[in-house]
Formats: structure tokens, C-alpha cells, sequence
């Protein structure tokens, strides 16, 4: 698998909370925040390590090869690296700025919302 797009952000509670939305995005205690769109489908988790490590398989029907990798750490406010990987072809620019952007809006916006920020 090759790695495509990484980026490094901060939600606001400790990793371990992260941690367990990620590693179970449909249990949401009543924060519903992985909301699809049309050709998306909902990821497995295929690696959890609590708590620094989840990897998902791929959000999109399109490219079932797709792996997101979310690394977490931080005793308070969390520092999530989420890393894309796919197997050749490697898409477009285009296309992985939209899976990029994609990834960024699910977890630094739709859940960091469910934060209260």
C-alpha cells in the first residue's frame, strides 16, 4: 500500500476518547457524527489499539483497496495523524484531495463538533 495523504490536527479530549469513536464510529452516545454521503460506506475497523492506533477500511465503494490509519496521543487534548493508503493505481490529484478533504471533514470538523467546538 502506498501512502497518499497524512495530516496532523488536535481535537480537544484526551486520545482514549477519540480512541473509542473511532474504533466504533456508529456507537455515539448520542453524538452522531460519521454521516455518509452518496458512494461512501461505513468503514470496519480493522486495527484497534487502544489507545493510539485504529485503522479503517476504506470509506468509499469506489476504491475498496482504501485504508485510513488515525494515530492518537496526548493525555488531554488529543494529536490525530490520519494517513491514507491505497493500492496502485494511485488516484488522480483530484481524487485524493476530494478522499483527503473527505477524511478531514469527518473527523476534524463532524466529530470535533460533537466536542462542543
Amino acid at each position: 500500500m502506498d501512502v497518499v495523504a497524512s495530516r496532523l490536527n488536535s481535537l480537544p479530549p484526551p486520545a482514549w476518547v477519540v480512541f473509542d469513536d473511532l474504533a466504533d464510529p456508529l456507537q455515539h452516545n448520542g453524538r452522531p457524527w460519521l454521516m455518509l454521503l452518496d458512494g461512501e460506506t461505513i468503514p470496519t475497523t480493522l486495527v484497534a489499539e487502544r489507545p493510539t492506533l485504529v485503522v479503517w477500511s476504506s470509506l468509499w465503494a469506489s476504491r475498496p483497496d482504501a485504508r485510513i490509519r488515525f494515530d492518537l496521543e496526548g493525555p488531554m487534548d488529543a494529536s490525530v495523524r490520519w494517513t491514507l493508503m491505497v493500492d496502485p493505481p494511485i488516484p488522480g490529484d483530484e481524487e485524493m484531495r476530494r478522499m483527503g478533504t473527505r477524511i478531514g471533514d469527518l473527523v476534524f470538523a463532524n466529530l470535533r463538533y460533537t466536542y462542543g467546538q
